[in-house]
């Protein structure tokens, strides 16, 4: 009597497809005939697995199957049912689906070994100035570069790759396993289809050698911290005359000593004394544009106000726009103070009134309400 297919997997029978596909995988690999070789049971058990999927991940089997169980499928009803499991195509092309390259990778054609280059990274510290202005950038990166004297093939001069007997240059070779065959990379020749008999002494068959390049990086002003720029075919050559690689630029901005920046706008923070911030003045700030801004304090102004320097603050990326600069106050609170210097603050103190520090009276004002509204 057959096994219920629900129970041979594992699963609920309300289990959806991708439970069905995930309990398929994990049964499959653990008793599949090429970890198990000789054990029947195992052979046996991975071909009611595969069976059991075949009629559950098809919504028409599956539906019959709920409702007539295995009887669905006897005398070729629904085409046979699980009994099709057998066929040419039909395990092999179930597990060459759910994974890949063990079974054939979707089957792809081969090109002659060649194989697309590695993707390179390159780090890159600028400063805020550089980001400001843009700059070009002149690197030297380490990477493989196509070999000049085989041109890439990596087969000896005169001579050329010939295709693979073991696989005639499919790259692949099927094996028997039981009831099915299953295909695997070809051995010989490694899935590339051809064998270089006489390989190029210079890159010893691989197609490339190892070089230091010399690269320009165009770096556009406005540039943020963490950028990525990707210059497509820098990157390591391909094995045998495939494409290359790209190469990733990757840009962070070195710390400075006056501004912090957010997006395009940039922001200074500049102490003054606080007889400036009581009586007002002014003073001058660079910028990054080589010049220098006069920014006014009113009389009375607080700790941390800022000022905003309109358009003095980062290009916006290939934009026209400008970010703006932003100026935050910082009082200095006098030290080291003399003996004369005490007594006139000592005298201020004294003269002061709430009109001169309206904040500090309204916040005491305030709290003294707060405690006594909890006392009562």
């Amino acid at each position: 009597m057959k096994a219920d297919y629900y129970e041979t997997l594992g699963v609920a029978r309300s289990a959806d497809e991708k439970e069905l596909k995930s309990a398929f995988r994990k049964l499959a690999m653990q008793f599949h005939p090429d970890k198990n070789p000789g054990d029947a049971d195992a052979e046996h058990r991975f071909k009611e697995i595969g069976e059991a999927y075949e009629t559950l991940k098809d919504p028409q089997k599956r539906a019959a199957y709920d409702r007539f169980g295995h009887a669905a499928f006897e005398n070729g009803g629904m085409n046979g049912g699980g009994g099709g499991f057998g066929g040419a195509g039909g395990f092999a092309d179930i597990f060459e689906d759910i994974f890949g390259e063990m079974m054939g990778g979707g089957r792809q054609r081969r090109s002659g070994g060649r194989e697309r280059g590695a993707d390179l990274r390159y780090n890159m510290e600028i400063t805020l100035e550089e980001a400001y202005t843009g700059k070009t950038a002149q690197i030297r990166v380490p990477t493989s570069i196509t070999c000049d004297e085989c041109s890439g093939s990596g087969a000896k001069i005169g001579t050329s790759p010939v295709t693979c007997t073991t696989c005639s240059g499919s790259g692949r070779v099927r094996a028997a396993q039981g009831f099915f065959s299953i295909e695997r990379t070809c051995p010989t020749c490694h899935g590339r289809g051809q064998i270089i008999k006489d390989p190029c002494s210079k890159c010893s068959g691989q197609g490339r050698i190892t070089e230091e390049r010399a690269l320009s990086v165009n770096i556009p002003a406005g540039i943020e911290d963490g950028t990525r720029i990707r210059l497509t075919g820098e990157g390591e050559a391909g094995l045998r005359g495939g494409p290359s690689g790209d190469l990733y630029i990757f840009l962070s901005l070195k710390p400075h000593e006056f501004f912090q920046r957010d997006g395009a706008d940039l922001y200074c923070k500049v102490p003054i004394s606080m007889t400036t911030a009581a009586l007002g003045g002014q003073f001058e700030v660079a910028t990054l544009d080589g010049t220098q801004t006069r920014v006014k304090i009113p009389d009375g102004t607080q700790n941390a106000k800022q000022f905003r320097l309109k358009g003095k603050g980062m290009p916006v990326l290939r934009q026209p726009a400008m970010g703006d600069l932003y100026i935050q106050i910082a009082i200095e609170t006098p030290q080291n103070l003399n003996k004369r210097q005490r007594e006139l603050l000592e005298e201020f103190e004294r003269m002061s009134s709430q009109d001169n520090s309206p904040q500090s009276s309204g916040f005491f004002a305030r709290m003294k309400d707060f405690f006594e509204g909890l006392s009562e």
